[in-house]
């Protein structure tokens, strides 16, 4: 036997062990990318950031055409217990947002950086948005109802009552281009007196639509542990919903008309660098792209349309909803715990408010 045979032999041996090994070799699953610590910074703006802003970060390529190379994130208010519902007014040029505990609506104006109290009390209000008309809309657990406020100051309510028994504690709400209302029912406004008054749930946990022709409510889905969030596909063909309960998930329905089919989980959100810890959506909104911007943890999360978390706006606090604003509608507000913030995206919101 010459050598190039021996040679040509142990070749072929050690690559038949190489094949083995690497067929036994057990399959590692991709791990979401790891972020840096955060680190705190001064949010008066007396101390300018250097760009890009470090807490605005890509987990996904797919994110980058979204990131302003030259924008930072603004803190506008500190000073609520529970910032929450943002909803832009493009008319008055203001963000309108709820302090639930306080029991007040707040107001940022858009001209001069003004914050004013705009409405107390304000029924203990949480998620708002405004109508095709310029109404504005609000998921109020004090009445347990959704109100609407009118151009004279009237107050009309939308909804308080289904099957003859009290809602729940309405949480969030949105409009459809057919004038339809759809919003949220979860338990979160009766289980004490921090943020509504304690009672108990009378009702499944469900999303309800209100007709826009005829002000009838239907239930369209019970199908979920505790709505919370929720947001329309830019072409309304699908409605997404935060589930706070038990699954902890963003779920999607497709829209028939006055109905929802196909129910089905989106996407579950986690911290990143973490898959095994949960986090969670709150309230959320859609950009034309069709991705999920949603109020989390460790401050916004960014889902694409096919369920993947391509991005993390993070935040010093929990941030709990969002709303897309400003002139062009590519201005992200982000109530958040205590405080308000925004940052420019490369992309604009779709819907209304």
């Amino acid at each position: 036997m010459n050598r190039r045979s021996v040679d040509r032999r142990t070749f072929l041996t050690a690559v038949g062990a190489a094949a083995a090994a690497g067929a036994a070799a057990p399959v590692v699953a991709q791990q979401p990318p790891a972020i840096p610590p955060y680190r705190p910074r001064d949010w008066s703006g007396d101390t300018p950031i250097r760009y890009p802003d470090r807490d605005i970060i890509v987990l996904d390529p797919r994110f980058r055409r979204y990131v302003l190379f030259n924008t930072p994130i603004r803190r506008h208010y500190t000073g609520t217990l529970w910032a929450e519902g943002p909803a832009w007014n493009g008319v008055g040029r203001y963000l309108v947002w709820s302090d639930i505990p306080n029991n007040r609506q707040m107001r940022w104006i858009e001209d001069d950086g003004r914050v004013t109290e705009f409405r107390n009390p304000s029924g203990y209000s949480n998620g708002n948005t405004f109508d095709h008309e310029g109404r504005q809309l609000s998921c109020e657990h004090g009445g347990r109802r959704v109100a609407r406020y009118e151009h004279s100051g009237a107050v009309t309510v939308i909804a308080d009552r289904y099957d003859g028994r009290p809602l729940n504690s309405p949480n969030d709400v949105v409009v459809h281009p057919d004038r339809s209302i759809w919003f949220t029912d979860p338990p979160y406004g009766v289980r004490g007196d921090y943020e509504g008054f304690r009672a108990e749930a009378e009702l499944p946990l469900s999303v309800y639509r209100v007709d826009g022709q005829t002000g009838g409510l239907a239930r369209v889905t019970d199908d979920i542990g505790a709505p919370n969030g929720l947001c329309f596909s830019p072409d309304y063909d699908r409605l997404y919903v935060a589930d706070t309960g038990s699954g902890r998930e963003i779920r999607v329905w497709d829209v028939d008309g006055a109905a929802l089919r196909n129910g089905r989980r989106h996407a579950q959100l986690t911290m990143p660098g973490d898959a095994d810890t949960v986090s969670g959506a709150d309230g959320m909104r859609c950009d034309v792209d069709g991705n999920i911007w949603a109020g989390a943890r460790p401050g916004v999360q960014v889902v694409a349309p096919d369920g993947d978390t391509i991005g993390v706006i993070r935040l010093p606090e929990v941030c709990a909803n969002v709303c897309f604003g400003g002139v062009k509608r590519n201005r992200l507000f982000m109530t958040a715990s205590q405080s308000l913030y925004s940052v420019y995206v490369g992309v604009r919101g779709a819907g209304i408010a």
